[in-house]
């Protein structure tokens, strides 16, 4: 009894001599590493580790992550047919996928559906393929920027359809979530309320909108890793956010990008998850559709 006791004791000692190896090892390599392998992660580890080598190596499990990248805007869209449902994220020209549409437009594409917050300016943005008639239908919530746009429309060259802009919104995430339709008293007592089923909630009428159905969400962002990891900024979260993994596919082009493990968890507006193609765009004009400056003094 007496030796199986001292066996028992024994096997617990060595046990935590392992355990303490591995945690002084860890310790080691997170010491002597540069800073930018300096990382919690590498601090991680089993406390009864069923491998010699217990902390959580981030070279490692980068080779196991999904690598979504593509080399650039003409790969991504490689699959977009005519005749296709598009989101295009962006709010005016701010934040629009500007590598994407640029290839779509030097494309034979068209017939296009294509759902965003505005139409692009005749010259730029969604106004390029409205100027090549690649689009059949534009839904929209503001076009009053582009002149091609408002003669196509005038002529029944262009089919379209005016929503309101956060219903327009709605509709996006609604497709991002999962939710087939909604209610909203948006548009209630409206042309945009024709033919569309009616209900009282709380003495108030309300509309059933449903959910859009795209093939494609094209939007842009700010920064994103290899494995779709996404961050906005500013007002181009406005309708990328709730475009990106709305449609079949999510084409995302960013203007930095960067390996997994280099964007603080705490800053992603979209997981990886939702998106399926990323790429690091270029030549970036970033118009401002109204240029307004003080008056010089004379």
């Amino acid at each position: 009894m007496f030796h199986f006791l001292f066996i028992l004791v024994l096997h617990k000692i060595i046990k935590k001599i392992e355990i303490c190896k591995h945690f002084i090892k860890s310790l080691i390599k997170y010491h002597f590493s540069s800073p930018k392998e300096n990382n919690t992660a590498q601090l991680k580890f089993n406390l009864f580790p069923k491998e010699k080598n217990a902390y959580i190596d981030n070279e490692k499990n980068n080779d196991n992550m999904i690598d979504k990248r593509v080399k650039n805007a003409k790969e991504a869209i490689a699959g977009i047919e005519s005749g296709m449902t598009l989101m295009l994220g962006g709010f005016g020209l701010c934040g629009i996928p500007e590598n994407c549409i640029n290839a779509l437009s030097e494309s034979s594409l068209s017939d296009f559906t294509c759902i965003s917050n505005n139409a692009g300016v005749d010259n730029f943005g969604l106004g390029l393929l409205l100027q090549k008639k690649q689009i059949k239908k534009m839904i929209a919530s503001y076009v009053g920027e582009n002149a091609e746009f408002e003669r196509q429309m005038l002529s029944g060259e262009l089919e379209v359809e005016l929503t309101p802009q956060g219903t327009l919104a709605e509709k996006c995430r609604a497709a991002q979530a999962g939710i087939p339709a909604f209610y909203t008293p948006a548009g209630y007592g409206t042309e945009v309320a024709e033919g569309k089923e009616v209900k009282e909630f709380n003495g108030k009428m309300h509309i059933l909108e449903h959910a859009y159905e795209a093939d494609f969400s094209i939007v842009k962002a700010w920064k994103g890793d290899y494995t779709g990891n996404l961050i906005f900024k500013g007002t181009a979260r406005n309708f990328n956010l709730p475009m990106a993994g709305a449609g079949k596919i999510t084409i995302a082009e960013v203007e930095e990008l960067v390996p997994p493990g280099e964007l603080d968890p705490n800053e992603i507006h979209i997981p990886g998850i939702m998106v399926q193609r990323i790429f690091q765009g270029e030549n970036y004009e970033k118009r401002i559709e109204n240029l307004t400056v003080r008056k010089r003094e004379a």
